[in-house]
């Protein structure tokens, strides 16, 4: 009996369970009056879970709202929600049951990964928080640390000397009546990492838990050491440092290929969009529409512009040489060839090259990849974000690679 590779029945199992608000066996419609507040309750937690879990929702509260609205079809009395410690145990089993032995080998290189990010930015008494450090992973999450600098510009600088590709976010929201400003720090790497900045004067600050309502866990560097070597007694933490070190992610390549396109601007007359970065999103996303399982076309959908911020004269050769190394030989063709896709379309191209072209075996998606480069040309349409678009396929490597 043929069995299924492990990412197909992951990919299976999230598909059938995404178009069910809740798990089968509670398909059937119940009598609201006939449940119990208990089932009420773990039923909420489950679809609570499965929101977050999906990355549908990515606050406890919308999502606990949310599925009391699906489960509940009305208003729902308070002691039927479940606390968002019971929502993080549902997603810890859902991450459990679908990411398997996976979880664990991941949240020992997450801790390694957050150790040699703290090392690096020692001077602003870096902490590890959330889930990382308590063990909660689930598939996609990132590195939380908390960084300590009256100037935001002082801690990307310190990225900047160490090559880290990042992006800048301030966050406004009203907190206990007072206006305040949050300065975070999103790092794609092979584990993303988000860092929260803030004042000096906060080090000795007591930060509460928005899952337990209590003073949060964290760890410094030397309390992090201290913690990897009672949970791995075995790790060689200097050595697995070193180890991870000289690691080059090839997602952090393409986020520092790519960030830098915003500026690019374009002929308007080809390019009435805008910048490059604006157009590469728009082709990945007619490329996901079309192929959204093929890593590799989807990947040089997003990069087959990136040379145009490094030789704009030349932009296919000084992309592939930049990108060397870190794509397969069928994206380096699709990325090579995608300007012929241009000529097959106009039927510009001579009868040996267009005979050329189709002796390869992707010719077929050549042929898509230039359908959806001109039709990522759209002027003002949404797009998905650059850190989403590499995470989605980060994702799909983790899963069918």
């Amino acid at each position: 009996m043929e069995t299924l590779p492990e990412g197909a029945i992951i990919q299976f199992l999230l598909t059938n369970l995404q178009f069910s608000p809740v798990p089968q066996f509670f398909a059937m419609p119940v009598p609201r009056e006939c449940m119990t507040t208990s089932k009420i309750r773990r039923q909420i937690a489950y679809q609570a879970a499965m929101l977050m879990y999906q990355r549908q929702e990515s606050e406890y509260y919308r999502a606990k709202m949310k599925a009391a609205r699906q489960i509940c079809k009305g208003w729902v009395k308070p002691k039927d929600l479940p606390s968002n410690a019971e929502i993080r145990d549902e997603i810890q089993h859902l991450a459990r049951m679908l990411e398997g032995e996976s979880r664990t080998h991941h949240l020992q290189e997450m801790r390694l990964e957050a150790l040699r990010m703290m090392l690096i930015l020692e001077k602003y008494r870096p902490r590890l928080i959330g889930s990382v450090f308590t063990g909660h992973v689930r598939r996609g999450s990132d590195i939380d640390l908390h960084v300590f600098s009256d100037s935001i510009e002082s801690v990307t600088g310190e990225l900047d000397y160490h090559g880290i590709a990042y992006d800048t976010q301030y966050k406004r929201i009203v907190k206990n009546g007072e206006r305040q400003v949050f300065k975070h720090i999103h790092v794609v790497d092979r584990y993303p990492f988000e860092l929260t900045v803030y004042p000096t004067s906060k080090v000795s600050y007591a930060f509460k838990s928005s899952i337990t309502g209590k003073a949060i866990e964290k760890a410094s560097i030397n309390q992090l050491i201290e913690f990897l070597g009672i949970e791995y007694p075995d790790l060689d933490i200097e050595s697995a440092l070193k180890t991870s070190a000289e690691k080059v992610d090839r997602f952090q390549v393409y986020y520092s290929l790519l960030l830098p396109l915003e500026n690019v601007k374009q002929n308007p007359r080809y390019h009435p969009e805008g910048d490059v970065l604006y157009h590469s999103l728009q082709v990945y996303d007619r490329a996901c529409d079309e192929l959204p399982y093929d890593e590799e076309f989807l990947l040089a959908a997003l990069l087959h512009d990136v040379g145009k911020g490094i030789d704009p004269h030349a932009h296919v050769e000084s992309g592939l040489e930049a990108l060397d190394g870190f794509i397969t030989e069928r994206t380096a063709w699709l990325i090579e060839h995608h300007m012929f896709a241009h000529k097959l379309h106009d039927r510009t191209i001579g009868a040996r090259a267009r005979k050329r072209l189709m002796l390869n075996e992707s010719f077929d998606e050549l042929v898509l990849l230039g359908h959806c480069d001109r039709d990522g040309r759209q002027i003002g349409i949404p797009t998905t974000t650059l850190e989403n678009a590499i995470e989605y396929i980060r994702e799909i490597s983790d899963t069918y690679g």
